[in-house]
């Protein structure tokens, strides 16, 4: 209903946010993400850039410094209760944001994560932490998630075998990750991706990485900078700063086909060498034929995402994630056709639509849905081999009783 106090005939605009703006820079390579928040501090010295040192965050202890243009105006070791990324995001991280919010509240923040620290865990404690009683998003506005990636490293990070154990910069003892997991994840977490650096005088592999960036994020806005002599620093902050890009309620990336959002891109036919294959299916997988299977899958895709389901587990949606040369599967909930209607109400409103829209009679909302993104990989041949670990129509005519009763190399994992 229009105020009493506007004209007639014109509808008041709404407050306008005097929060300060937070823009979340991640990346793996910590010269090229300070590189991007330089910049846009050369843009606006009077923004507030924090970063945090978790190298010694397994002794509980973490270095924080906070910088405008005049220079650091915050240089401290603070200790934590327990040394771990998650104590470090609820304790200071998140603390400092709100206590710069409160006393500059026309400053807006420039947050340099750690290079192992993934921006949607950042999000989830954003949503589910309160700081002095209060929600953080009632403090600050989250404008913009932006990944910064090295355009020179780019594919030896995803193509990496390695661990961050291996590399000694695990952010707990029990921190399995591999490099190229965190890089991925950051990536498509993002609603804004930054390749910096680069030759300007390859053109085919400046092509080739942004082909490779838009397969693995579709879904975010993708600038190109520093790959110059110079940067021009109005330019660039214009483009990444009050962009309103982040949506907090997308789900995350291995939950994005349940809700009904796109995974990825089919785009069969390679473009500078990069391959992106969508995979879909209405029938299970039978566990013990996708177990032989995942070796030829991990060797041929530098990345590949998204859900699927086991006839030896038919309640369970199971998360699919490759990276590095290893296949990650666990379970993410429940499908809805195995939930009494009294419990629909747990899942959102989004997947419930997304449900309805592609149920069928037999399977309900039950399928597999997969994306593979690689180099000159041959996806015609990728699919078929998928296609032949999903049950046979013998198979399907035992129905769940018999699905349930498969030898399963993935039960209990």
């Amino acid at each position: 209903m229009p105020s009493p106090l506007a004209p007639a005939g014109r509808t008041a605009r709404p407050p306008a946010d005097t929060r300060p703006a937070v823009t979340v820079l991640s990346g793996f390579w910590p010269a090229a993400t300070m590189a991007v928040a330089r910049t846009l501090l050369a843009a606006d010295p009077t923004l507030y850039v924090v970063r945090h040192d978790l190298s010694s965050v397994r002794d509980g202890i973490v270095h924080r410094v906070v910088r405008t243009g005049a220079g650091i105006v915050e240089d401290a070791h603070v200790e934590l209760a327990h040394g771990c990324v998650s104590c470090t995001l609820r304790e200071d991280i998140l603390t400092t944001l709100a206590r710069l919010a409160a006393g500059q509240p026309a400053r807006d923040i420039v947050l340099v994560l750690p290079e192992v620290v993934e921006p949607e865990s950042v999000a989830a404690a954003c949503a589910h932490c309160q700081v002095g009683g209060a929600p953080i998003a009632d403090l600050v506005r989250f404008d913009s998630y932006v990944t910064v990636v090295a355009a020179e490293h780019l594919l030896d990070g995803l193509a990496s075998t390695d661990d961050l154990a291996q590399l000694g910069i695990a952010a707990a003892p029990d921190d399995h990750r591999s490099l190229a997991d965190v890089i991925v994840r950051q990536i498509e977490y993002a609603d804004t991706v930054v390749l910096w650096g680069g030759t300007p005088d390859d053109l085919f592999e400046a092509q080739r990485l942004a082909v490779l960036v838009h397969r693995l994020a579709p879904w975010a806005v993708q600038l190109t900078a520093g790959d110059g002599p110079t940067v021009d620093a109005t330019g660039l902050a214009t483009r990444l700063r009050h962009t309103d890009r982040h949506r907090p309620e997308t789900p995350g990336v291995l939950g994005r086909g349940v809700e009904g959002y796109p995974i990825g891109v089919h785009e069969p036919i390679a473009d500078c060498g990069i391959v992106s294959a969508v995979f879909r299916a209405r029938r299970p997988f039978h566990p013990g034929r996708l177990h032989a299977a995942l070796d030829e899958v991990a060797i041929h895709a530098l990345r590949s995402r998204g859900h699927l389901w086991l006839a030896s587990q038919p309640d369970a949606v199971i998360a699919w994630e490759c990276a590095g040369g290893g296949v990650a599967m666990h379970t993410i909930g429940p499908w809805l056709v195995t939930l009494p209607d009294a419990e629909w109400h747990q899942a959102s409103a989004q997947r419930r639509l997304a449900a309805a829209l592609e149920w069928d009679p037999y399977y309900g909302d039950r399928d597999s849905n997969l994306v593979l993104i690689g180099i000159d990989f041959d996806p015609v041949d990728l699919h078929r081999r998928l296609a032949s670990c999903l049950l046979t129509d013998a198979e399907l005519a035992d129905g769940e009783a018999g699905w349930r009763a498969l030898p399963d190399p993935f039960a209990g994992c």
